[in-house]
């Protein structure tokens, strides 16, 4: 007992050893102690803070009791004064990192039991959490990194200070991710769209699956996935149908000109019944609304009370149907594309006298000073 090891006797080291060993297994039995306590307490309540306090309290690391147990043991040492703080420094960083993992498994449960409760009522939910817990541990670790070198007597306000000089370099040179960074942060935050949003942006159409950091992408009508970055997104023209709350549908159709008067005037009735004859829709107006062309031109303006497009195409495909059966009844045939050429008699004489000339091989007469025209007719 009497053979020394850094000025500290076997028997000294002996208790030193004994007493962290102790420590250690105190640390260890509260744990778990605890954490079944907890467990089987949440078992019989709707809360959801206990069972987040049990997976925190079993995120303890055995290196933090290692290290709080050769702390604890040391004290009945005769250390130099360098030795005794270095292991308090050494003691003091392990407990800021365990707070560190303790801190880090209570963002990922509350996010993840937020996205869980919210997600089913709130899809932004999925949207929002990434982001917020990325920037969350991000802060979180950062802050523990400084007091771990303002532990360890680091001046950090001289760090902080050249950390800014430095981050605003690093800013301009990652300007784009930066800006897809803040991109995605007011997506989170002003949520123009959420995952499951149906939205239109310029010529690309599709669902959205995924809200990163960076991008965001949206699954196409034709399978495909379309990746935006979220600083070019912003920048452009959203449309978001899955907020619609109802349609406003506007549509044409055109009959003959050879239609009657009174088929004229009945048209507006037909129509106006062919609508009114649906569910969920609401009549706004039909009305005569031109000369076109080649056919005499209505249109007709409904609101569908619901957003759901399925909806409204089997509400249109009514429509179409009920006013092929009504004008069948009333004899009113529906316009397409036509064109008349007329020519007078005088005319007629002239273009065949020409043809004959040709065909001969003589040189056509004189053609009136007015030459041949066509009239488009209906």
């Amino acid at each position: 007992m009497q053979y020394t090891l850094w000025n500290n006797d076997l028997l000294a080291w002996s208790i030193a050893a004994g007493i962290a060993l102790a420590t250690c297994l105190l640390l260890y039995a509260a744990r778990k102690l605890l954490v079944s306590r907890i467990a089987t307490f949440a078992q019989h309540t709707t809360t959801w803070l206990d069972d987040l306090a049990a997976k925190v309290l079993a995120a303890t690391h055995p290196l933090f009791m290692l290290a709080i147990g050769i702390y604890a043991g040391s004290h009945w040492l005769a250390l130099p004064a360098k030795t005794v703080t270095l292991l308090s420094h050494l003691a003091v960083t392990a407990l800021l990192l365990q707070m560190a993992r303790w801190g880090d498994v209570a963002v990922h449960g509350w996010l993840h039991n937020y996205r869980v409760r919210r997600g089913e009522q709130d899809a932004a939910s999925t949207t929002s959490t990434a982001a917020l817990g990325f920037v969350t541990r991000v802060l979180l670790w950062a802050v523990i990194a400084l007091m771990i070198l303002d532990n360890f007597g680091v001046n950090i306000t001289t760090l902080v200070a050249s950390l800014g000089i430095g981050g605003i370099a690093v800013a301009l040179a990652m300007q784009n991710i930066l800006g897809d960074l803040f991109s995605s942060l007011s997506i989170v935050l002003d949520k123009p769209f959420v995952v499951g949003d149906f939205i239109n942006v310029g010529d690309f159409s599709g669902t959205v699956e995924y809200v990163g950091l960076k991008t965001t992408r949206i699954r196409g009508l034709g399978g495909e996935q379309i990746v935006f970055s979220n600083s070019d997104l912003l920048q452009s023209r959203i449309r978001n149908y899955k907020r619609m709350q109802t349609r406003r549908i506007v549509f044409g159709i055109g009959v003959v000109y050879e239609i009657s008067k009174q088929q004229l005037l009945a048209i507006p009735g037909i129509l106006r019944e062919a609508v009114e004859a649906q569910p969920q829709v609401k009549f706004d107006r039909a009305h005569f609304k031109s000369y076109g062309a080649s056919s005499l031109d209505f249109e007709v303006v409904y609101i569908v009370q619901t957003p759901d497009y399925a909806t409204y195409m089997d509400i249109q495909q009514a429509i179409n149907i009920i006013l092929f059966e009504r004008f069948e009844q009333e004899g009113i045939d529906f316009a397409y594309p036509t064109q008349t050429v007329r020519l007078a008699d005088s005319e007629l004489r002239i273009a065949r006298a020409a043809r004959v000339d040709a065909a001969a091989g003589r040189e056509p007469l004189d053609a009136p000073a007015e030459s041949a025209h066509a009239r488009t007719g209906r």
